[in-house]
């Protein structure tokens, strides 16, 4: 359905037999430029929530916020407000909070969680890129998936950042695909173990 959160529109999906008055696993999904627009409808079409209406033990929450300047930059402040008041819905377990992006929005994923070092317990990125010279920010776990044959963004993004997280002692974990292009979310979307991944991860 539908949402409304610090004037960014959003998809909100939610767990099979869910119970408003219990506390659930929050995923927040950055999608790419194929996303951007006024038409909430759009993101519906993730690999994430593809893989969560057809797997029925899928246990989280998914939010899913819409772009609508060119990229997530030019609104990137009512984004960091936007995840910041979603930890207000009564029904989010803020000890399991989890960030995940793709492409564009991998970018903005990582620039996130700079941005908001304490927010998240673990973060999954694909195909994105960062200032990795700023990298000591991060305090989050992140298991970076990107495609060795990709044109858009090249792996050498990817690899980057990890070397530079890495060096402070972060826990991360890679998977490349060596005869993929740019669409690697679509593997890593429907890797049960990443999902597994996230829950193993507690914000204490």
């Amino acid at each position: 359905m539908k949402k409304i959160i610090n004037g960014v529109q959003c998809w909100i999906t939610y767990p099979k037999d869910f119970d408003e008055s219990k506390k659930y696993p929050l995923v927040i999904m950055l999608n790419g430029a194929g996303s951007r627009g006024n038409d909430i409808t759009i993101v519906q079409d993730s690999t994430i929530l593809q893989y969560q209406n057809t797997h029925d033990d899928f246990p989280f929450v998914v939010l899913s916020p819409l772009c609508e300047e060119n990229t997530w930059f030019d609104m990137f402040e009512r984004l960091k407000g936007f995840v910041e008041q979603s930890l207000e819905l009564p029904f989010v377990d803020k000890s399991h909070v989890y960030l995940t992006g793709a492409s564009m929005g991998g970018y903005a994923s990582w620039q996130m969680l700079m941005s908001l070092p304490d927010v998240f317990a673990a973060a999954m990125i694909c195909c994105g890129g960062g200032m990795y010279w700023n990298a000591g920010r991060i305090k989050t776990p992140v298991w970076a998936f990107h495609g060795r044959k990709d044109p858009t963004v090249y792996v050498e993004e990817t690899e980057k950042m990890i070397k530079a997280v890495k060096s402070y002692g972060i826990e991360t974990r890679e998977t490349y695909y060596d005869d993929v292009a740019h669409n690697c979310w679509l593997g890593a979307y429907t890797t049960k173990e990443v999902y597994e991944w996230f829950l193993a991860h507690e914000k204490i």
